[in-house]
């Protein structure tokens, strides 16, 4: 079987959607797999393998990404005169959907599987494609399979027009990376090195630096709190999280760590005593499952797909959206509990052990390819 990917951005400019692909194509040895995604950065290799699949990076530099319907499906129809793909798979209704939508109209034949990714609002995706929601639309209605990561995303599907074929499989966990154990003498040389002294108290968050993650939240409710912040990531909102900060007087609480290697976040996560992403939405939320398999306890927010796993006061705590006064006592309520702490870190754990494993994900996956 030969299955040609569509994705707007690749390894190394890697989020959860990204992570996704390479988990689970590295697990399925017996289809080939090509890729079509743009060279971000004009420094990448106009073709290359990673892992399991043969990479096409197009165009140099950002611009590429506003003109990649229409490169990639030129790219897409050259490559299908010499693999003849059994099915197209976009990663995401935006411009590798739109790309897939002209592949599909064009070789009708093809299978086209559409993954759903998204973690904005509803409404915030309906602002950004007003002037092209009939089109839109049918990035959705034209899929032989639907592919979401949570129920929220399956709703968005049939809100939009779809009533194909669809199942929902969720974003998994690399049990190995984030159960890995630290010596105490290596995670007390670890917070050295950050300065954090023994007796701080560290909240966590990996977060993309954007509105739809909250941050600025999280920066607010430890005004008063007794802790450090640790921020992992990068975003367009990274001066202004930074100008919040000096703003309120918690400068000297939070440390701004910028990108961390998916490879690093385990040892960040192990000297960490409580998560936190009080999103204001959410596709699914692979960095709460992340810190549920290091056994850390998370706050999160019920917005999204991030229902689909966290249950309130049994494997996590959920603060209200926008509401940082909530969540503060939230994390002073983890900070002074140690029984509620504990319940929540191996709830969490057993979760994520028993149906986020990227084993069984990419088993479902391989399911849905031969079934399509």
């Amino acid at each position: 079987m030969k299955v040609l990917i569509i994705s707007l951005a690749y390894i190394p400019f890697i989020g959860g959607a990204e992570l996704a692909v390479k988990e689970i194509t590295d697990r399925i040895s017996d289809i080939n797999f090509d890729m079509i995604t743009v060279n971000l950065d004009g420094k990448r290799q106009t073709v290359e393998h990673v892992g399991n699949i043969r990479v096409h990076r197009l165009g140099r530099g950002r611009l590429a990404k506003y003109f990649f319907p229409f490169i990639a499906f030129k790219k897409a129809a050259e490559l299908h005169q010499e693999q003849n793909y059994d099915a197209v798979w976009a990663i995401m209704a935006n411009q590798a959907g739109l790309a897939a939508l002209k592949f599909k109209t064009k070789f009708p034949k093809t299978k086209y599987l559409l993954t759903l990714q998204e973690g904005d609002s509803l409404k915030r995706i309906w602002s950004r494609t007003w002037f092209m929601r009939s089109l839109y639309k049918r990035v959705y209605k034209k899929a032989d399979f639907i592919q979401p990561i949570s129920s929220f995303l399956e709703k968005r599907a049939s809100k939009y027009g779809y009533h194909g074929k669809m199942s929902v499989v969720p974003n998994g966990v690399d049990l190995d990376k984030f159960e890995k154990n630290f010596s105490q003498e290596e995670l007390q040389q670890f917070r050295r090195e950050l300065g954090l002294a023994n007796q701080d108290k560290v909240v966590i968050t990996t977060s993309r630096l954007v509105y739809k993650n909250g941050v600025d939240n999280l920066i607010k409710a430890v005004k008063d709190l007794e802790v450090k912040v640790l921020i992992l990531g990068s975003g367009k909102l990274e001066i202004k999280l930074k100008s919040l900060a000096q703003e309120i007087g918690v400068k000297d609480k939070i440390l701004f760590l910028g990108h961390i290697d998916q490879k690093d976040l385990p040892k960040y996560l192990k000297i960490s005593d409580i998560y936190v992403r009080p999103s204001r939405s959410e596709g699914l939320g692979s960095a709460f499952l992340e810190s549920m398999a290091a056994g850390v306890p998370v706050i999160g927010t019920p917005v999204g797909g991030i229902p689909d796993f966290l249950v309130d006061k049994e494997n996590g705590l959920f603060c209200e959206v926008d509401n940082p006064s909530d969540l503060a006592g939230k994390i002073s309520i983890l900070l002074t509990d140690d029984d509620l702490r504990q319940k929540l870190s191996t709830n969490g754990r057993n979760l994520v052990l028993q149906k986020y494993d990227w084993g069984s994900v990419a088993k479902k996956m391989e399911e849905i390819f031969r079934n399509l």
